[in-house]
C-alpha cells in the first residue's frame, strides 16, 4: 500500500466523518465542498465534528481517493 493509501485508510478507519475537500469547513475552495459542507449542516452534524482534508495540500491523497 502506498503512503497516500496508507493515511487514507487511517483516516477513514479513525474519525467517524472524514470528507476530502477542496479546502475546509471554514474555507471551502470549490462549490461542491462548500455544498457538501451545507448538507452535513442542515442533516444536524456538528462541522467540528467532521474530518476534513483539504486535497490541494496533499497530490498522493488526492489522487489516492479516486
Amino acid at each position: 500500500m502506498s503512503d497516500a493509501q496508507t493515511r487514507i485508510d487511517q483516516l477513514v478507519k479513525t474519525n467517524d466523518i472524514v470528507l476530502f475537500m477542496k479546502g475546509n469547513a471554514s474555507f471551502p475552495m470549490c462549490g461542491f465542498s462548500g455544498r457538501a459542507i451545507q448538507i452535513l449542516k442542515a442533516c444536524g452534524v456538528d462541522p467540528k465534528a467532521v474530518k476534513t482534508v483539504n486535497v490541494l495540500e496533499d497530490d498522493g491523497v488526492r489522487q489516492g481517493i479516486k
